[in-house]
């Protein structure tokens, strides 16, 4: 019985690793949903009228932000926090998480970010203003 909640416990860490990257990466395309996508979307040849009213998420980004760092400081925590627990053979830490990818994740989610907080700084720059 004492085995099976430590197998519920690390499923548990890794579901939660799991939904803090998700949630980081949800967080950042929100984040850029205002200023980034639009430009990206449009490169891209999609046109519409949607595209324009994706402006209006500009006043909600500080929200998403909120959101997106919460996620992150979360998922970051997951990852690269020590374990202090031995693992044996069969039981469920003794199968890692696929920790590079979870780190590629969240590493590429804080540079969107980072990209979407700066971008309004810089786009005058860039356009030629």
């Amino acid at each position: 019985m004492e085995q099976n909640a430590e197998l519920f416990s690390d499923n548990e860490g890794d579901l939660g690793t799991k939904a803090a990257a998700a949630g980081g990466i949800l967080g950042a395309l929100a984040m850029t949903s205002c200023c980034i996508l639009p430009l990206v979307l449009f490169s891209l040849g999609a046109t519409g009228a949607w595209i324009g009213r994706l402006g209006a998420m500009y006043q909600y980004k500080w929200f998403f932000f909120a959101f997106a760092g919460a996620s992150l400081a979360h998922g970051f925590w997951k990852v690269y926090r020590p374990t202090g627990q031995a693992c044996e053979d069969g039981t469920a830490c003794a199968v890692p998480l696929n920790q590079r990818l979870m780190k590629t994740a969240l590493w590429s989610s804080a540079a969107l970010i980072l990209a979407a907080l700066i971008f309004p700084y810089v786009s005058p720059f860039l356009i030629g203003y």
